[in-house]
């Protein structure tokens, strides 16, 4: 029972979250509400069918929630729990600062069975970056260990040994450059650690222009032309269906601030993607 302007009214429906600082009570929320979440997520639908979705998540939208976060693509999903109850669930996750192909599952049978192909890496990922300057070589393999920052959000090489470091492999190919001024990537990470393709590309000294923890170049001078975004998207997935019946294989479009940038830059987007077929080790 609550008290509702000095008067005993039922209690409200709440959901109960537990957080750092002890239990957190969240209203559900309105009728609105979830009919604008329902409507956003429709608007952003890549492909699906019975059993999944793919989803064109935008830059600056959380997948999940954390500390002072709200509003995540896992809270909107309640807006599409089905008839019985069950609500569509993550199956892995991007950056929030990350664009493009992020993949839901529509019921707990398809959420373990992708689950296992992300573990046994049947699940290919690819992400395009815009990164200062041209890697030498042009196509290459990127092998640390990562462990995150004690007293920062972010992540560090770290040595063979070291606690919670986690050996991570990543995969890169020059799709097409600027003379030398800036390069677009083609990336293929082999594992999934946090921030993995940010921390490698800021270690070989090319980081992720628009990169708020990880650009480390001094006294580089942004372009004109481009927005301070940065410039990384989940562009395309390759993952076997969960009933067996071939591959889903899903591409997301430049978000607007790269479709900026790579007119500026005359890149072509619909040019050959050379490191789907990279190794897996």
């Amino acid at each position: 029972m609550v008290l509702r302007n000095g008067e005993v009214g039922p209690a409200l429906p709440t959901r109960v979250k537990a957080g750092t600082g002890g239990i957190r009570a969240e209203a559900p929320p309105s009728p609105k509400r979830e009919s604008d979440d329902l409507e956003f997520l429709r608007s952003i639908i890549l492909f699906e069918d019975k059993d999944v979705m793919v989803l064109n998540k935008p830059i600056g939208l959380a997948v999940q929630g954390g500390s002072g976060t709200y509003r995540h693509i896992d809270g909107m999903l309640e807006s599409m729990r089905d008839r019985d109850g069950q609500k569509p669930r993550l199956v892995h996750r991007i950056d929030k600062d990350t664009a493009g192909c992020l993949l839901i599952a529509k019921s707990r049978l398809a959420a373990s069975v992708l689950a296992k192909s992300f573990r046994s890496r049947d699940a290919r990922k690819v992400y395009w970056a815009l990164v200062p300057g041209v890697p030498k070589p042009r196509q290459g393999r990127i092998s640390t260990y990562l462990a995150r920052e004690e007293s920062e959000e972010r992540m560090r090489v770290a040595r063979h040994g070291e606690d919670d470091a986690s050996h991570a492999i990543t995969y890169y190919a020059v799709v097409e450059q600027a003379a030398q001024k800036m390069s677009w990537l083609s990336l293929k990470p082999v594992t999934g650690r946090t921030h993995q393709l940010r921390a490698h590309l800021a270690h070989i000294g090319h980081p992720i222009v628009g990169d708020p923890k990880y650009f480390n170049i001094e006294n580089w001078e942004f372009p004109g032309g481009l927005q301070n975004k940065l410039h990384l998207l989940a562009r395309r997935l390759v993952i076997p269906h969960p009933r067996g019946t071939g591959v889903i294989d899903v591409s997301a479009p430049l978000p607007p601030h790269m479709a900026q940038s790579w007119a500026v830059f005359g890149f072509d987007a619909s040019q050959y993607d050379p490191i789907l077929e990279a190794p897996e080790a």
